[in-house]
């Protein structure tokens, strides 16, 4: 373990500001106070969430200036007085929301990283210990830094609710991060898996990944009946919608099935048919990430079934702005990371 500098660059933005808003600066590093923890950070990956928060569209507090990027991992380099849950030389990943230990959601839990709170697009980010989790072992930091926000919000997805069961279907949306993580986690819990996505190339590769079936939304625009046929007509037991098109999720499930919704692609999503809904009998469950108690039950999920997350592109920190543009795009496959120190 190196010795910490007296100075760090990171990563400064505006909401609304943009990619472009984006500025380095250099600055000193801070020391922890009780019951913090000074991070070396290794790697961050941006998420759908960060360019929420960039393009001024983020449903939550942002606070001006902000460091951005809420996704990321490093290693323990200064502990403030009290701290007993880490040591020195520690690989950890942050918790989204740091106060979020367990339970529901409430506004006590409000401050998150990358918008009331510094996030992590920084040499040195300093964290509660609470808010830390240690990184699985087969993973190296670059990798890591794709759990905290996706990988969380997948694990919600499909156990927030009571859980989910092997032997259930489950429907997952395109290649995005958290479809890919509920892909990968489904099929770790016993479930067969239908993908959906748009075009043969990446259908292919979601197959690889252990999808069950993957349907080709240009080829069945109509997926809703093909994951009917798929399952007798009875429907899927759960679907992680990722696109908003609630309507087309709920024809999907079976009765009393279960819809998680976890965002939404346009700034207007279609209008539910509410009869439709109650003769569903469908649950509809928005999902936003997880405590930190779903964080480490993720990761003992992932490590005893020695998951590795799908990585698209890794960018230097130089090249911060460009990693942004790339997962705007929508060209990825997986996970965009931004790595500061390779593992």
């Amino acid at each position: 373990m190196n010795a910490v500098p007296a100075r760090m660059r990171s990563y400064h933005v505006d909401s609304g500001a943009g990619i472009d808003g984006l500025t380095l600066r250099e600055h000193p590093v801070p020391v922890p106070g009780p019951g913090q923890v000074l991070v070396a950070v290794r790697a961050v990956s941006p998420s759908y969430r960060d360019l929420l928060v960039l393009g001024g569209r983020y449903v939550l507090p942002v606070r001006p200036d902000v460091v951005p990027v809420a996704e990321g991992a490093g290693e323990v380099v200064a502990l403030g007085p009290g701290v007993g849950t880490v040591r020195l030389g520690d690989r950890v990943m942050a918790t989204l929301f740091p106060s979020w230990q367990d339970g529901p959601f409430g506004p006590q839990h409000l401050p998150q990283l990358g918008g009331t709170l510094d996030g992590l697009l920084t040499e040195y980010a300093l964290l509660d210990e609470h808010g830390l989790v240690p990184v699985p072992a087969h993973l190296s930091c670059a990798e890591a830094a794709t759990l905290p926000c996706v990988a969380v919000t997948a694990w919600n997805a499909l156990t927030g609710d009571g859980g989910l069961r092997p032997g259930q279907t489950v429907v997952t949306q395109g290649s995005g991060g958290v479809s890919l993580f509920a892909l990968q986690l489904a099929r770790a819990l016993g479930a067969r898996v239908v993908a959906t996505t748009g075009g043969p190339a990446k259908a292919a590769r979601l197959t690889a990944l252990g999808a069950d079936l993957v349907v080709d939304r240009r080829a069945e625009p109509d997926w809703s009946a093909a994951v009917r046929a798929a399952t007798g007509g009875t429907g899927a037991d759960r679907v992680v919608d990722v696109v908003g098109r609630l309507d087309e999720s709920v024809r999907a499930v079976t009765l009393g099935g279960h819809v998680a919704m976890v965002g939404f692609l346009s700034e207007t999503a279609p209008p539910i048919d509410a009869r439709g809904l109650f003769a569903s009998g469908a649950v509809l469950r928005p999902v936003a990430v997880g405590s930190r108690a779903q964080f480490r039950e993720l990761c003992q999920v992932v490590e005893e079934h020695r998951i590795r997350p799908v990585i698209d592109r890794v960018f230097p920190f130089e090249r911060a702005a460009d990693a942004f543009r790339h997962h705007a795009s929508g060209a990825a496959f997986g996970k965009v990371v931004i790595e500061l120190v390779p593992d």
